[in-house]
């Protein structure tokens, strides 16, 4: 591994920066979080126009940069220093790698240039709460994570005036001309209220041949009129700079995500292994942003004990305080080091894929934020308790992404259980070979 960035990495940290820092203060985020749509649309445009950040990791064809992992994470370390409210996890981070991974021809050309110029923004809808178990970094998601196939979460039907049992067709096949129809709910959906497109993952095939694919919903018309059958509600969150809705879908027509019109059995691997690519790359961009939220903390509280006097003399002068933030220190930067190495790990820079790299960054850097937000609100004293503080921006951001993609334990236990740390030992059983498959951030991560 490289550690070095190239000048043209150095290149994207140093313009978002030097923008954000001009348009992106406490006071404009607080009133940008304000706004219907949740993020300050003019600055998201300024975002695409200049630096083409919703495409960043897309193929120049569809209008992307063409960059990779990497080059996202560190603009998503950039824009967590800015406690940025915007729809770029959602659109650059889930929703576009998924439509890139399964989506035909005609889906990429349709969905993806738009996604890329910043026109329109997209959303991943997973039923219950369980985004997590969904890209794979809190649990297998081969199982019934989206509902299993009963009642609850999202159904997808295929409409039965146009489909099923034609002659040399499988149970269920499509015709010319039917279409798939969704029904069900779905909480805590990030940025899902103001979406233009929504990739849902929803059950098919009844209870006896139950199977998780994904759909795209088109959510607004032409003319901005929200799709027949759906309904959007923005749901209140502690953490305003990340707004989440509640999505109910009453029987709205949806487009299936992949090559295959009737969502055979094969569409089931694929989908999971999407998924799963995608969540690592999503660890280690939310590790990154992580990262940035925590050292912009840190520098604030270190400027501030500079400044404020007790006893006449400046507090971060006392050894107490400077131990406390040494600690800090330390902790910001080697989460920094474990989410540039999942960066590199999630665009194939190891040869032996290490998948729980993504998990155990995201798990080192949310704890990172976490003390750094709980340390910056004590150390600022009276002032750092008012909810009008900064501090408090990333108190809340802290809190918030353990509950998205989290909580840290199982983070790390399921890439324990992935590097088969605990399996028994054995000559030809996965944890015989554990050793060779458990990288360096694993091992330094776990204790190993």
């Amino acid at each position: 591994m490289d550690a070095a960035f190239t000048e043209e990495q150095d290149e994207i940290r140093r313009t978002l920066r030097a923008l954000l820092d001009k348009r992106c203060g406490p006071d404009e985020v607080r009133a940008a979080v304000r706004t219907p749509a949740g993020y300050d649309e003019a600055l998201w445009r300024q975002l695409a126009e200049q630096l083409g950040l919703p495409g960043l990791a897309l193929p120049a064809a569809y209008g992307g940069a063409g960059c990779g992992p990497t080059e996202l994470a560190l603009a998503c370390e950039e824009t967590g220093r800015a406690v940025l409210p915007a729809p770029l996890i959602g659109t650059a981070v889930l929703a576009a790698p998924l439509i890139l991974a399964l989506g035909g021809e005609r889906r990429r050309a349709e969905l993806l240039p738009a996604l890329a110029a910043g026109q329109s923004t997209a959303a991943l809808v997973v039923p219950g709460g369980q985004l997590g178990t969904a890209l794979a970094l809190t649990g297998p998601n081969d199982g019934d994570w989206a509902g299993g196939g009963r009642a609850g979460g999202i159904q997808a039907r295929w409409s039965q005036e146009h489909g099923g049992g034609a002659p040399g067709r499988s149970p269920g096949a499509p015709r010319a001309g039917g279409g798939w129809r969704l029904y069900g709910e779905a909480e805590q959906v990030l940025g899902g209220h103001a979406a233009d497109v929504l990739v849902v993952a929803a059950h098919a095939g009844g209870f006896a041949r139950s199977r998780t694919l994904l759909f795209t919903v088109r959510a607004k018309g032409p003319d901005g009129a929200e799709a027949p059958g759906l309904l959007r509600t923005r749901q209140i969150a502690m953490d305003e700079t990340r707004p989440q809705a509640r999505i109910e879908l009453r029987d709205v027509a949806a487009e299936l995500l992949g090559e295959d019109p009737s969502g055979g059995d094969g569409a089931t691997d694929a989908v999971a292994a999407a998924l799963a690519a995608t969540g690592a790359t999503a660890a280690a961009c939310l590790a990154a942003e992580a990262v940035g939220a925590a050292d912009a903390a840190l520098s604030r509280t270190v400027g501030y004990v500079k400044e404020r006097t007790q006893f006449g003399r400046p507090i971060g002068s006392f050894q107490a305080v400077q131990h406390r933030l040494a600690d800090l220190y330390v902790a910001v930067q080697a989460a920094r080091s474990a989410a540039y190495y999942a960066a590199w790990a999630a665009g194939g820079g190891r040869a032996v894929p290490e998948p729980g790299a993504g998990a155990l960054a995201l798990a080192q850097a949310l704890e990172a934020l976490r003390a750094v937000a709980a340390e910056a609100v004590q150390l600022h004293g009276g002032i750092g308790f008012t909810w009008e503080h900064a501090a408090h921006l990333y108190f809340k951001r802290a809190a918030c992404d353990e509950l998205l993609l989290g909580p840290v334990h199982r983070l790390r236990a399921r890439a324990a259980e992935q590097a088969g740390l605990f399996a028994s030992g054995g000559g030809d059983g996965d944890g015989a070979d554990a050793g060779a498959l458990v990288g360096p951030a694993v091992r330094a991560a776990v204790g190993a």
